[in-house]
């Protein structure tokens, strides 16, 4: 009688527990399906920004961008102007006009002789023509597959996304950042993506090599040869590249934010697309916040994931008690993944604050440690900041008991995000 007590129970707790992660699941798709129709027809506004920065950072530069349509220019010219070998990545590629140029541009390298690899994500490209991605054998085109883990589903080490988005051409110049390519980024979206020069560029381009020879088994070819690089001869010590390899559980750039925000002292303005951390995260920001380091935290009013957002909320209240500053960027998608600590230590990059980001897919950050460029980043934070509604520890107690519910409701979801 026991036994049969005990096992009803379990199956009444397994059916409410199901039927609680279903509840959540569904108002986190009537969410934003509401947002979506709400959204429709409606453009982003103009917003702040300034134009390409460049300063010196060791034996090379470092060239600061805020605005797609500049960024573009001249990733397409770099394209234009290669001579050997161009090595291309992008989490979006949307079939749209900017995406046909940049198709076009590469097409047009590989024509002349130029040895092109491309790699894109086929999850975030579901919805992209299959026209589009249809390339001539002049390109070698990695598609990372939608489905990662084959036969291995137990493996977790095989579910990260590729949301990597650089650029290497002819071990001269580097592109790397938060930019996918399409027209909307162009002109819509704030984003944050650097261009370098020097010592740093080996290490961009063999970050590409050591993901392309990982997977280049998804490539039809299978008995192509993996891409070889020569020893690099130099090493710039301002400089470190850290790369989030999931396939090697290895996840350095969380514990790269973290060293660093641990060592603050003055200031950390941090920019993120989406604030999902885990609470280790939380804790090292409210106590750099408590031992009187100004932390400042920007992210968008709205984002284009509107489940996200109420999810990220739930942060607020610990770091607004300890005396962080939350910023919301209004009227535009602010998309920028970056960092500034201290006036001399700084990242930009393809990693959000996030737990898919930090510890689940392939990403790939800079790091800077030079007061020129921790300038430039500071230069960008208040140009940014000019564009951003504050709240305050008041306005946040006295939101209503709806948008309480709702957070509450949602927050079993972030181990999802």
């Amino acid at each position: 009688m026991e036994r049969v007590t005990v096992a009803r129970t379990l199956t009444a707790l397994r059916r409410t527990l199901l039927g609680l992660v279903g509840l959540q699941v569904g108002l986190a798709v009537a969410l934003s399906l509401i947002d979506s129709y709400r959204r429709r027809g409606k453009k982003p506004k103009p917003f702040p920004v300034s134009g390409p920065d460049t300063v010196p950072v060791g034996d090379g530069e470092i060239t600061t961008y805020t605005f797609g349509r500049d960024l573009y220019d001249d990733m397409l010219a770099a394209i234009d102007g290669a001579k050997k070998q161009i090595l291309f990545e992008t989490y979006i590629w949307k079939g749209d006009d900017i995406g046909w140029k940049f198709k076009t541009a590469l097409t047009a390298a590989a024509a002349r002789g130029v040895d092109v690899h491309c790699v894109y994500d086929g999850f975030a490209n579901m919805v992209v023509s299959p026209a589009f991605k249809r390339f001539p054998p002049s390109l070698k085109v990695l598609r990372y597959p939608v489905w990662t883990a084959g036969l291995r589903v137990w493996d977790l080490r095989r579910y990260g996304r590729n949301h990597r988005k650089m650029l290497v051409v002819d071990e001269e110049v580097a592109f790397l950042g938060g930019y996918n390519i399409g027209s909307a980024y162009a002109t819509e979206w704030r984003d944050t993506h650097v261009r370098i020069t020097g010592p740093g560029v080996w290490d961009m381009k063999r970050a590409f090599a050591d993901f392309w020879n990982l997977n280049r088994h998804h490539r039809l070819r299978r008995n192509e040869r993996p891409l070889l690089l020569e020893t690099a001869s130099d090493w710039d010590p301002q400089i470190r590249v850290h790369k989030n390899v999931p396939r090697q559980w290895n996840f350095p750039i969380r514990s790269m934010y973290l060293e660093a925000i641990n060592r603050a002292s003055r200031n950390i303005w941090l920019t993120t697309a989406y604030f999902l951390p885990d609470q280790d995260f939380v804790d090292a920001l409210a106590e750099a916040a408590r031992r009187g380091v100004d932390v400042r935290i920007l992210l968008p009013l709205k984002s284009n994931h509107i489940v996200a957002d109420w999810i990220s909320r739930g942060y607020y209240g610990q770091l607004l008690g300890a005396g962080a500053r939350i910023l919301r960027f209004r009227d535009a998608m602010v998309h920028a993944k970056t960092a500034t600590i201290d006036g001399s230590w700084s990242t930009v990059g393809t990693a959000n604050i996030d737990r898919l980001s930090l510890q689940g897919n392939y990403e790939i950050n800079l790091e800077v440690i030079d007061p020129a460029f921790a300038a430039v980043m500071e230069e960008v934070f208040r140009t940014d900041e000019s564009n951003c509604l504050e709240l305050t520890l008041d306005e946040w107690e006295a939101r209503d008991l709806n948008r309480k519910f709702t957070e509450s409701f949602l927050a079993p979801l972030r181990p999802l995000l």
